[in-house]
């Protein structure tokens, strides 16, 4: 079993994902192997709140050029986390 903080590598600090910290939905980098459930149950456990649902999209790494040469951006999966109403809010976010 891997630890909580291998599945969420980061928090995405944007404008969407500040605005939807007020409705208790936070966006997170994860690995890009988690599940769901695994998602839920390492936010759970760091953070100490209770987790109502779980959201994830896979991104695709996008084909870059530098001259000739051409490479491919990193993919990643990001995940949204809805907190249940009666959770406390994640304090990480509250501090931006």
């Amino acid at each position: 079993m891997r630890s909580p903080y291998d599945v969420i590598i980061k928090p995405v600090i944007s404008e969407k994902s500040m605005a939807g910290a007020e409705n208790k939905r936070y966006t997170f980098r994860v690995a890009t192997d988690a599940n769901k459930t695994e998602i839920k149950r390492s936010v759970e456990e760091i953070f100490g709140v209770d987790v109502a649902r779980v959201n994830t999209m896979n991104y695709s790494g996008k084909l870059k050029r530098m001259g000739r040469n051409i490479g491919r951006r990193a993919s990643y999966k990001k995940a949204i986390v809805i907190l249940a109403k009666d959770s406390k809010e994640i304090e990480f976010f509250q501090s931006l």
